[in-house]
């Protein structure tokens, strides 16, 4: 004689409560599943409309939008670069836990989970349609990936819910109650299903990534086929010495692949040089101008080395570089449209400046129109700019911080006031206008180094640009303060090297430094943060000598 125990084991289950769990499990994957579908779906409807609109970057740029400046300021400083894959990351992560929610929730009222899933996918529409850059058909991919997700866990969980044929279902007489059933469900009916509705999925997804790559690769050849023209006024020489060639030291140009990047786009746009276009129009413009790549490349092109740094460098931080720029000076374009700066009478004093990804920066008219080398760069150290650093045209403005002048891949300026407009970041709670503070950074030796006793090179760089640098001064233990060597110097807007050979000691000791910029101000010591305009304060760095 069979035993309740004895059906329960033949039926996969150990009982009313693993019957339950059993089905919690399944439901979770029907989440899973449809959740899979949307993304999938989603992915080859943005292939139609464009890569940035997909769900993920949509609502991760929304997240970003959303930011205080204090959590994006921690985000680049723990996770530098790596930020926009942990966003996205905890972003599929959360989807996936909201998928595996609601596939739950399907088991017992099929209709609501599927109504939660199209609530979803309403807010990913909104989130792609209603971001700075948003049109009407960035909607599109999530609305339609949430609609396919949504008919997939309608039809998972009637899987479930369904009761297998009777002759594979035990009758109460058996010995089983009728609560046994809720284990029960057509399992051939749900994997079929289930399998096919992930490898159809995943198939739109593959179709959708290789059609989002053949629309770039129109992009990637046209930088490809850029030449970049010898420059009219080439950048001088750099002189002997300039880079000290310290072990440790950062060089004094950065190369591409190790320049800092630090920008709101989860996508890098690939824009195609050959239908890009710049608008310059606004206030105080008499001859409206519409220029392509080809134009800039025939003008008189510059070439000069720029020391570029970001706003969120944090004392000590990473996210200042040196490159070597060819461009067009931005202030002979504003002539050519009729600009005049507000020192020479100018209505506007503000330059907003659009990025195909719909970020504005804003940049003073006055500053661009000083004679300092405002570029609208073309190439970085002798090769057109790479995608991630603006190609196919970025601005490049020498002594403010990039979230006020470094405006990627640019396709709009516009002539206002400040008064009127405040862009992307001062929003944000950020300062209007920041010129970069003075400051220093000590390279070597790393923090917790244990160097030998004896002469000790402790080296790194200085930057004040447009002011340039006149000294740096190391103290050791809060002691006097020792005059540095600097390296040559190539220039106002680039950063100096410099080293002071330590005669050190056993110990525990500390490290600081400081310098004094073109002008004669001396960097400051008082600690502040990069909100709203940029960390003040001496670099330090402990070691330890043997």
């Amino acid at each position: 004689m069979r035993t309740d125990r004895d059906v329960s084991q033949r039926h996969g289950a150990t009982g009313p409560r693993g019957s339950r769990w059993a089905g919690a499990g399944h439901a979770a994957l029907s989440g899973l599943i449809s959740g899979f579908s949307a993304l999938c779906v989603a992915e080859l409807v943005a292939a139609a409309v464009r890569p940035e609109a997909g769900p993920v970057t949509a609502v991760g740029g929304a997240v970003i939008d959303r930011t205080p400046p204090a959590v994006k300021d921690f985000a680049v400083r723990n996770f530098g670069t790596s930020d926009k894959l942990v966003l996205q990351v905890g972003i599929l992560v959360l989807l996936a836990v909201f998928a595996m929610a609601v596939g739950v929730l399907a088991l017992r009222h099929r209709r609501s989970g599927a109504a939660a899933v199209l609530v979803f996918g309403v807010i990913g529409a909104v989130a792609a349609a209603g971001r700075p850059e948003g049109r009407p058909s960035d909607a599109l991919p999530s609305a339609v990936g949430a609609v396919v997700a949504a008919g997939v866990l309608y039809l998972l969980a009637g899987r479930l819910t369904s009761a297998p044929s009777s002759a594979s279902v035990p009758s109460p007489a058996a010995g089983v109650p009728d609560g046994g059933r809720q284990g029960s469900f057509d399992r051939r009916g749900f994997v079929i299903a289930a399998t096919t509705a992930a490898a159809a999925s995943a198939g739109a997804g593959f179709l959708g990534r290789r059609l989002t790559a053949s629309g770039l690769a129109g992009a990637a050849a046209s930088r490809g086929e850029v030449g970049l023209p010898s420059p009219a006024s080439p950048a001088p020489a750099t002189p002997p010495g300039a880079d000290l060639g310290i072990r440790g030291l950062s060089s004094f140009v950065t190369p591409n692949k190790d320049f800092y990047r630090v920008d709101t786009a989860l996508v890098v746009p690939r824009v195609d040089a050959g239908t890009w276009r710049l608008r310059i129009h606004g206030k105080g413009v008499e001859r409206p101008l519409t220029v392509g790549f080809q134009d800039l490349l025939r003008r008189e092109l510059v070439e000069r080395d720029i020391t570029l740094t970001c706003v969120s460098n944090e004392v000590g931080g990473p996210y200042v570089g040196n490159a070597r720029w060819i461009g067009v000076r931005l202030a002979d374009l504003l002539r050519e449209a009729g600009v005049r700066p507000p020192s020479d009478g100018g209505p506007a004093d503000q330059i907003v400046a659009r990025s195909v990804d719909g970020m504005t920066i804003g940049t003073p008219v006055e500053t661009v129109m000083d004679g300092r080398d405002a570029l609208l760069a073309v190439g970085m150290n002798g090769e057109p700019l790479p995608f991630e650093h603006g190609f196919p045209v970025r601005m490049v403005v020498p002594g403010l911080y990039g979230y006020v002048s470094a405006c990627k891949w640019i396709r709009d300026i516009e002539l206002t006031t400040f008064d009127a407009y405040d862009a992307y970041w001062v929003e944000r709670d950020w300062a209007a206008q920041a010129p970069v503070k003075t400051e220093s950074r000590i390279d070597t030796p790393r923090p917790f180094a244990s160097p030998t006793a004896g002469k000790v090179p402790v080296a790194g760089v200085a930057w004040a640009q447009h002011r340039g640098i006149s000294r740096v001064e190391v103290r050791v233990d809060g002691g006097e303060w020792h005059t540095a060597r600097l390296a040559a110097d190539a220039g106002r807007d680039t950063w100096r090297q410099w080293v002071w050979e330590w005669p050190a000691t056993s110990g525990h000791h500390t490290l600081e430094v400081r310098a004094t910029d073109g002008t004669g101000a001396t960097q400051t010591g008082k600690r502040v943060g990069t909100v709203p305009d940029g960390a003040t304060g001496w670099h330090s760095v402990v070691v330890d000598v043997p």
